[in-house]
C-alpha cells in the first residue's frame, strides 16, 4: 500500500530526503507521495522511513492504493533493478 500524506503536514522538508524513491515532492500546501514510486521503503528499510521521521504523526496508508508486499517489492524492482 502506498502512503499518503494528510493535511497534519506541516511542510518541514523532513520526509524528503529519507525516500530512496524520490516519491515526495512539495505540493501546495504540503507534501504529496507518488503512489507509482511509493514502495513503503520495502527492499531498503524494515519501516517507512517518512513515516520514522515525520514529527507530527501526517503520513499514513493510503487506502485508495493497496499493495500486497510482493507488489510493493516488485514495483522497487521495476525502478530501481533487481
Amino acid at each position: 500500500m502506498a502512503l499518503l500524506i494528510n493535511d497534519e503536514c506541516i511542510a518541514c522538508d523532513a520526509c524528503v530526503p529519507e525516500c530512496p524513491n524520490d516519491a515526495i515532492s512539495e505540493g501546495d500546501p504540503i507534501y504529496v507521495i507518488d503512489p507509482d514510486l511509493c514502495t513503503e521503503c520495502i527492499g531498503f528499510h524494515d519501516k517507512p522511513q517518512c513515516v520514522e521521521v515525520c514529527p507530527t504523526d501526517a503520513i499514513h496508508p493510503d487506502p485508495n492504493h493497496k499493495e500486497s508486499q510482493e507488489d510493493l517489492l516488485a514495483k522497487k524492482n521495476k525502478i530501481h533493478g533487481d
